[in-house]
Order: structure tokens, then sequence, then C-alpha cells
């Protein structure tokens, strides 16, 4: 218990101590959600639909924001561990009195913590700010795609930060990945009207099962027995790389 303590506070002395991680963490998709969502929703109006639902487009957003929060969490995460690894400090790390197993999970309860605080925070702006009504009576499940959501991305962005040795090979696959995922998804609009190579492509996307299910779970809109699908392929993507991740953690640790 001591070493997961001591991890979390390391974490925590790491984030306080670099106030630009953490306002990009959790206030650039705030930022998203209050300028992208406002502006759309001016320009599109009441035409917009989603799904077979009326929703405005701040409403139907405000779920790829939450995703995004998630995503951008786990991959700056996930480059200071490249960073720790290029300088040595990783490798000091793992002579300490803490297992590999309490040095993973701190790392993920972290993140988990600050996906949640941004979470709420985006939540409340939607609510004050763009008047977008949120189902109450779902969001422990929301809470949980959340959780579930950072600790896939983190998982898979660690498997990136332990196997490259190259930082602008780093940078350039990470930018890569944010750049496809985020934009070949459902996160920034509907998928209905879209060509069927995209929806296939998007379909595919880990971005899009959590996106929809958080669309599920925050405004209702979206089909039961899909959602579910989806929640259930991103369990398994979690469970993937989270053994991808754990491998790649032993052999760097070699």
């Amino acid at each position: 218990m001591k070493g997961l303590i001591s991890v979390l506070y390391r974490e925590y002395r790491f984030r306080i101590t670099n106030i630009t991680f953490l306002f990009w963490d959790i206030f650039v998709p705030i930022t998203y959600l209050l300028i992208f969502g406002y502006g759309f929703q001016r320009s599109i109006g009441s035409s917009f639909q989603t799904a077979g639902y009326g929703a405005d487009y701040a409403s139907f957003f405000l779920a790829g924001v939450l995703s995004m929060t998630c995503f951008s969490i786990a991959m700056n995460t996930s480059w200071r561990y490249f960073t720790e690894r290029e300088n040595g400090i990783f490798y000091e790390v793992l002579t300490y009195p803490v297992s590999r197993q309490q040095l993973v999970v701190g790392k993920i309860l972290f993140n988990v913590f600050l996906s949640l605080v941004g979470a709420v925070l985006a939540i409340l702006s939607a609510e004050v700010f763009m008047n977008v009504e949120i189902q109450r009576s779902t969001l422990i499940w929301t809470m949980l795609a959340i959780g579930f959501g950072t600790a896939g991305w983190f998982f898979f962005f660690a498997i990136l930060a332990l196997r490259l040795r190259r930082i602008d090979s780093f940078n350039t696959v990470t930018s890569i990945c944010y750049i496809l995922l985020m934009f070949a998804s459902s996160l920034f609009y509907p998928l209905e009207n879209l060509p069927s190579w995209f929806r296939i492509c998007a379909r595919l996307n880990p971005v899009t099962w959590q996106t929809d299910v958080l669309r599920f779970t925050t405004l209702g809109v979206g089909d039961l027995s899909v959602v579910l699908m989806e929640g259930a392929a991103f369990v398994l993507f979690t469970t993937i790389t989270f053994f991808a991740a754990v491998k790649a953690l032993n052999h760097a640790g070699e």
C-alpha cells in the first residue's frame, strides 16, 4: 500500500510542477466545447439531428469532449514515460521498493482521477454555459466509461512510449494517432450521412466506441444494442492493451 501511495504522490508532484500539462489535460477540451460547441451551434441552429433524435450540436459534442479528455491525458502521460526512459529515470524508478504492478496501477488511478475532474468540469460547463440537459440517472455509467477509457488509452500509448526508441519517431506516431483517431470517429460529427468508407473506418475506431457509449449515457442518444457491443469492444481493447503494455514494461526493464 505504501508503494501505491508513493506512486500517487509522485504523479501529483509532477503535475503541480508542470501547470502547462495540467491546463492541456483538463481545460483545453473544455475550451473546445465552449468554442466549437457554441460556434457550430450558432451556425447549424435547430437543423442538427443525430441518430434519429433531436439534439443540438453542443449536447452532441459533449461526449466527444469527454473522450478527448481521456485521450489527451493518456497521451501526455505516455510522453513522460518516454522522456523518463530516455534520461534514465525510468530505470531508476524500477529499482525503488515499488512493484511494477503498483507503478502501473498508481499511474492509472491518478490519471483516471484527472479524467474524472476534467469530465465533471466539462459537464458543469455544458450545463451552465450551453444549457445542455444531462441524464443524471446514468452519470455513474458515464464516469465508469471515462475510467475505462483513460485506462485503455493509457495502456495504448504506454506501449508506444516503451517500444519506440527515437523522440522524433514517438512524436510522429503519437501525432498521427491523435489526428487519425480523433477525426476518423464520431467525436465531432454523426456518421449517418458520411461516405460508407468513412463510416467503416470510424466504426472500427475505439474512439468511436467510447464516444458513443458516453453519448448514450449523457443524452440517451443511440441504439442500446450497438452501444453495448461498442462498450464490450472497448473493454476488450483495454484488456488487450493492458497485457501488451505489461509485456512492453517487462521487456523495457530487462
